[in-house]
């Protein structure tokens, strides 16, 4: 029976929407991250599959285990991941195939309906006698015939632009890596250059893994390449935004504001500039985590640990 070892910090309920789709002659063992090194060793020995959530894993437990054939990640993300140990022992690090795409895109949406309608300042104000301290005619805006920039035009950043398009916006993207003219023209979406893109867009969305190319990649240059009446959102990892640049452009209203889910540390020190100022919503890392994800996850997961148990690739294979 082959034997997959789930590391998870998952409540035992959402851990069962996930293990729910797992074939009848698999051993799923369910262990804490947190329990010791040694034991966790010990139970790896004879473990085939590991399923990892949150994505990190110790190089001694990976060591541990002669007969790893792969490692299924439940997150889209692989950058707290050991990637040189597993590349030299030849594991493969599956990430979940676009399958909270969908959650990160309603919640991209959502902080962009946010922030452009004040919807926390209203709802602050309902509750404390302000029913119309907020003029919505001067303050607020449409998504409708603004310019959206995408950068990264992955599983994410196609199901924004589709959601951005939906609501009339122009979609602009950047990504190293173009998308087919099929791709861009059913999408509606335009290839340009990130400095282009900075300099016309209204939005501008990230949507990118963290590696050496993109750490940092929205600094003071080019923060001053945008739009003062822009909103910068990131719902991918926080180090992207080189966060002390983006505090000094908020600060002097270089742009409009930020929707950020993601910061530099999590969770931010309680003297954070950013939490002090009135141009930043603020979300804690839950784009891409709803009710509804869990099914669409396992269900993703256990169909690639029975393709590799076949003899057959992995899907949705990682590279650092």
């Amino acid at each position: 029976m082959p034997k997959v070892l789930f590391i998870t910090s998952l409540a035992p309920e959402t851990v069962s929407l996930i293990t729910q789709f797992a074939l009848p002659e698999f051993e799923v063992q369910v262990l804490s991250p947190k329990l010791p090194v040694d034991e966790k060793c010990a139970l790896a020995a004879d473990a085939e599959y590991f399923i990892l959530f949150p994505s990190a894993i110790e190089d001694a437990v990976v060591r541990a285990a002669p007969n790893l054939k792969l490692i299924q990640l439940v997150s889209a993300g692989f950058d707290k991941m050991p990637m040189r140990l597993l590349d030299e022992l030849g594991i493969p690090v599956a990430n979940n195939g676009g399958t909270n795409s969908l959650d990160v895109a309603e919640h991209t949406l959502a902080l962009i309906l946010g922030f452009y309608r004040l919807l926390p300042q209203m709802d602050a104000n309902v509750r404390n006698d302000g029913w119309k301290a907020i003029d919505s005619g001067r303050t607020t805006y449409t998504i409708h015939n603004k310019t959206v920039g995408i950068i990264g035009m992955g599983n994410i950043g196609r199901r924004v632009a589709a959601l951005v398009r939906a609501f009339g916006a122009q979609a602009l993207y950047y990504d190293p890596y173009p998308v087919s003219a099929e791709t861009e023209q059913a999408l509606g979406i335009t290839r340009v250059e990130l400095p282009e893109l900075l300099r016309q867009s209204d939005v501008v969305t990230l949507h990118v893994p963290l590696n050496d190319d993109t750490h940092g990649l929205i600094g003071a240059e080019e923060l001053a390449m945008m739009k003062p009446s822009a909103v910068l959102v990131n719902t991918c990892r926080g180090p992207v935004i080189d966060e002390d640049a983006l505090t000094e452009a908020l600060r002097t209203h270089k742009i409009m504001g930020a929707a950020l889910d993601v910061l530099e540390d999590e969770p931010p020190a309680v003297d954070n500039p950013l939490l002090r100022l009135d141009n930043v919503l603020l979300t804690p890392h839950t784009a891409g985590v709803t009710v509804d994800t869990w099914a669409r996850r396992g269900e993703f997961i256990f169909e690639n640990i029975v393709r590799v148990h076949r003899g057959e690739a992995p899907l949705a294979i990682v590279r650092d």
